[in-house]
Order: structure tokens, then C-alpha cells, then sequence
């Protein structure tokens, strides 16, 4: 299948460009740029630096993918960002690459929807079908699981960790990390419960959402003990859970970051990690 580009495009010698790739007006496609089969760069699309994009994929007018990362600590070495496949970029999006002081590449999954004008900034790591609303930021060193949803105007402080299925609502500042299922509402952004609608959506059956809302209520009822504490202990007592047991693990885990909690839970505070 041969590729259509437009006469006006300026693709620079070295750049690989696959089977069926469509070019619109005025494009810039830079010397170390892969684009996948069946890639679509609408007109005034820019795709420079070591940048991959997934088959399938199509960038929408005005967006510019694999500009250098906006931090004065990268020293210029060269650094990526890999798209995953069957993406949509609509217009004005930014995604920048990896700084070279860190894990040197930001990634974007497969099947992800980013609306106009949001941004995604250096050395992230995005699962799959994520949708981005109009005008979302994430800070670098962000972590975005599989069918998160980000609405409009919400920004995501840098290294924050946000769990797969987790909604976070328009205009939300999320300066925590987010458990997985959880839905975040208001600005600043507080835990306002679980993404149901996401579960159900996601097959989940009504036996496991009934557990995991159960979960929820007793990691931040104010049990006497810390969230890790709590954590730990609903791993014990529900060994059969994959819903629970990824809420526990999440907490577990190693973070830079607290916990988004609901107001009730801590008077407006954030649970601390410890």
C-alpha cells in the first residue's frame, strides 16, 4: 500500500515512514521518526525527535509529538517517545520525550484518546485506552493505568500515580497518588468515592464492586491503623480479590507521592505513604 503525502509535507531524509502513511499540508517529520502502518498526520501536524507512533494512529492539526522535555536537568542527549498503536491526537496536543537524568522515554499504550490541547510531559508511562479530555496536563514522571479517564482542565502533579480505572473529574488538581477505581472530584481534587461506571463498563461483576466498595470503606473509615496497615491486612483477609489485591498493592507500593483520600477520612488532609 503506497503512502499518500501531501507535495507542501517535509519529511527529512532518515525518517521511516511505513505501509498506507497519509501526510497532510505543511507536515514536519523529522530525520528520526518512525511512523507505523497507516499513520495520519493531518495538516500542520509536527512529529520530530526519536519518536515512534503506532499503527493506526492519527494526529490531528497543530499537535507536536517528541519536542524536548521541559526540564532543566535533561543535558540534551537524545531521548524518545514510543506511541503505541491505534491512538487519536487532536488538535494542539504536545507530548514531549524523556529526559536523559531519567528513565529517558515517555509512553504512551495502545487505543488512548487525548482531546485538544492536552499535554503530556516527559518521561511518562500511559496505559491503554486512556482518554484525555480538552486541555489536561500531567507533570513528568507520571504513571497513568489502563482506562483511566482525565476530564477537562484537570492537571496531575509530577510523579504522581494514577490506577487503572481511576475517573478523575473536570478541572480536578491532583497532587496525590490516585488508587486504583477511584474517582476524583473537586479542585484540589479529593477522593470522592470509587469509579463505578468504569468497573461496570469494564465487565467487572456486581459480587466484585460490591467487595471493592466494601474495601473502600474500611481503608479510609479511620480504623485505627495506617493506610499500608490497612492495606496489608485486607490483602490477608480477601486472598481470592484481584480487584482488592490491586487497590492493597497500589498502596504498597513504592511512591514520591501520598494518598488522594476523602475529605471525611482525614479533615481535607492527605493520608501520608508511611
Amino acid at each position: 500500500m503506497q503512502s499518500d503525502i501531501h507535495p507542501t509535507a517535509f519529511i527529512e531524509r532518515g525518517a521511516e515512514l511505513g505501509a498506507g502513511v497519509k501526510i497532510g499540508p505543511f507536515c514536519h517529520v523529522g530525520p528520526h521518526v518512525q511512523l507505523g502502518d497507516n499513520v495520519e498526520l493531518m495538516s500542520h501536524a509536527v512529529v520530530i525527535g526519536d519518536t515512534i507512533v503506532g499503527e493506526g494512529s492519527r494526529i490531528f492539526p497543530h499537535a507536536v509529538l517528541g519536542a524536548e522535555p521541559q526540564n532543566t536537568a535533561h543535558g540534551g542527549s537524545r531521548t524518545r517517545l514510543v506511541i503505541g498503536r491505534g491512538n487519536t491526537i487532536r488538535e494542539g496536543v504536545t507530548m514531549h520525550l524523556g529526559t536523559d537524568n531519567a528513565r529517558g522515554e515517555t509512553t504512551i499504550g495502545d487505543n488512548c484518546m487525548f482531546l485538544a490541547y492536552s499535554h503530556v510531559a516527559h518521561d511518562c508511562v500511559l496505559g491503554n485506552h486512556v482518554t484525555f479530555a480538552n486541555n489536561v496536563m500531567i507533570g513528568g514522571h507520571t504513571t497513568v493505568g489502563d482506562r483511566v479517564i482525565i476530564g477537562g482542565g484537570a492537571g496531575v502533579h509530577q510523579f504522581c500515580r494514577i490506577g487503572h480505572h481511576a475517573f478523575i473529574g473536570g478541572l480536578a488538581a491532583v497532587q496525590a497518588d490516585v488508587i486504583p477505581f477511584g474517582m476524583i472530584m473537586g479542585n484540589r481534587g479529593y477522593l470522592a468515592g470509587l469509579n463505578l461506571v468504569g468497573m461496570k463498563r469494564s465487565g467487572m461483576g456486581k459480587r466484585e464492586i460490591n467487595a471493592l466498595r466494601h474495601t473502600f470503606k474500611d481503608l479510609f473509615s479511620g480504623v485505627d491503623g495506617s493506610l499500608r496497615e490497612n492495606a496489608a491486612r485486607l490483602i490477608a483477609d480477601n486472598p481470592g480479590s484481584e480487584g482488592i489485591r490491586d487497590i492493597a498493592d497500589f498502596i504498597l507500593a513504592d511512591s514520591r507521592r501520598k494518598f488522594m483520600t476523602p475529605i471525611s477520612a482525614s479533615n481535607g488532609r492527605l493520608e501520608t505513604g508511611d
